[in-house]
């Protein structure tokens, strides 16, 4: 976003200009789509106002949305740039609309600022990359369930602090990870509602003289409903960014806890998953060595997402109401994240969905103590109270090296358990997911076409 004196000042020294621009002329080019549509609601919005004579006809509307489809249609070709000149995608795509269109064009921005012109551009794609995201996250839980399902009731040690603890079973570890997965829908969903709301109209946060229909341009680009108050709708660029970029920290640290249980399980002091080696590298100087490298790097990329969260936040603590210029940066951040958290997940998905597993080595890890707890249980329930129970077998560990792993995963029936897992429960939430993203994106999708047609 610039301010006003930007666009007019042309005598602004260049290394001012070249640091206020920032990678916008860059980062813009993933808006360009989201810019035109705004602009094609907007200009509709304006040709139904009732004044006289009128801002911008409707027959100029719909020749404004023609040309704003060749200007998505070029940008998908690779034919669209965003000069110097221009910095960013708004004025760019202003300045097309006026080369083709002549004095039309420099009506499109009557009655917006680039403040909330960039506001809206970036909820457009948040949205968009939302959806994806959902679909992306809907894969990985569902490659996790399926690597569960295929070895449900294999032994695995249950571990904690790492050290050996309970029986449990490959099915609850591949079903645990998939769940905390799909709970994190919840952190989205409240990113996706907040940056559901339209700020088109609020101009520099505080309105303008004109019968603006605000509540029209946020039907026609798919919004829940418009952000009221437009001094608030001003301020909440930069929060939703940050709203946006606290869920994906939160998500980032759920994909990093799976990460480092494939590293550890897959060593070979381990040897309980094979990882597939296509998905790991080797050493320049160790001709033994496949290393689990995508999934380490997904511990730095969580690292990453952190700080952009962070980032995003610290931004946004010390500034006064009303636009300022730091919020600017915040376009990068929430991008960043974004493409961070959607590679990952895409990664995860092959790398789960080709994992396999050695059922020797995960049997071999059932030491004796590992029984203990589910022995002591069974002599509670032969009427011996819990705390003598418990002193008896700790006291005897020795005695429990003929218990069954099998056995022990087959006794814990209850919802949940090794022998308790309803897999239709995994199925029908993925399922939903699936349906929900696939129902908004025919949704979101229809309104681009309605604006835009099929660009």
């Amino acid at each position: 976003m610039k301010t006003e004196e930007t666009i007019t000042d042309r005598a602004v020294d260049p290394d001012i200009l070249a640091y206020t621009v920032g990678d916008d002329p860059v980062l813009d080019r993933e808006l360009t789509t989201w810019d035109c549509m705004g602009t094609a609601a907007h200009v509709t919005m304006l040709s139904e106002m009732p004044v006289e004579p009128p801002v911008v006809t409707k027959d100029e509307a719909a020749r404004v949305r023609e040309e704003l489809a060749k200007v998505v249609a070029a940008a998908q070709a690779g034919e669209f740039t965003i000069e110097e000149s221009d910095q960013d995608v708004h004025m760019a795509v202003e300045r097309r609309l006026t080369e083709t269109l002549g004095d039309l064009g420099k009506k499109i921005h009557t009655g917006r600022s680039r403040n909330d012109q960039v506001a809206v551009d970036v909820r457009l794609h948040v949205k968009d990359q939302l959806l994806g995201l959902e679909d992306e996250l809907a894969a990985l839980a569902k490659a996790l369930v399926d690597f569960g399902k295929a070895h449900d009731r294999v032994p695995l040690v249950g571990r904690t602090h790492l050290q050996p603890a309970m029986p449990s079973s490959v099915g609850v570890w591949a079903t645990g990870h998939a769940e905390m997965l799909l709970d994190q829908t919840e952190n989205l969903e409240a990113a996706y509602r907040l940056n559901d709301l339209c700020p088109l109209g609020s101009a520099a946060g505080y309105g303008v003289p004109l019968p603006l229909d605000r509540k029209r341009t946020s039907d026609l680009l798919g919004f829940a409903r418009p952000l009221h108050n437009v001094f608030g709708a001003s301020m909440a660029r930069g929060e939703d960014e940050a709203a946006l970029l606290s869920a994906l920290a939160q998500l980032m640290a759920v994909l990093s806890r799976l990460a480092e249980d494939m590293i550890l399980f897959s060593m070979p002091e381990f040897g309980y998953f094979r990882l597939p080696r296509a998905y790991c590298t080797g050493s320049s100087i160790m001709p033994q060595k496949y290393n689990p490298d995508v999934l380490e790097l997904v511990r730095s990329k969580t690292a990453q997402v952190l700080g952009l969260a962070t980032a995003s936040l610290s931004l946004l603590h010390a500034m006064p109401g009303g636009y300022n210029r730091d919020l600017q940066d915040c376009k990068g951040l929430y991008m960043k994240g974004l493409s961070i958290v959607r590679t990952t997940l895409r990664i995860l998905a092959k790398v789960v969905a080709g994992m396999s597993i050695d059922e020797d080595a995960l049997r071999h890890g059932f030491i004796p103590g590992v029984f203990a707890t589910d022995v002591a249980l069974r002599k509670v329930a032969a009427g011996t109270p819990w705390r003598e129970a418990y002193h008896q077998v700790r006291d005897n560990l020795e005695a429990l090296s003929s218990e069954d792993p099998d056995a022990a995963v087959a006794a814990k029936t209850h919802a949940g358990a090794t022998a308790g897992l309803d897999w239709g429960f995994y199925v029908e939430r993925i399922e939903a997911l699936l349906r929900s993203v696939a129902e908004r994106r025919a949704a979101f999708d229809g309104c681009r076409r309605g604006l835009l047609g099929r660009v």
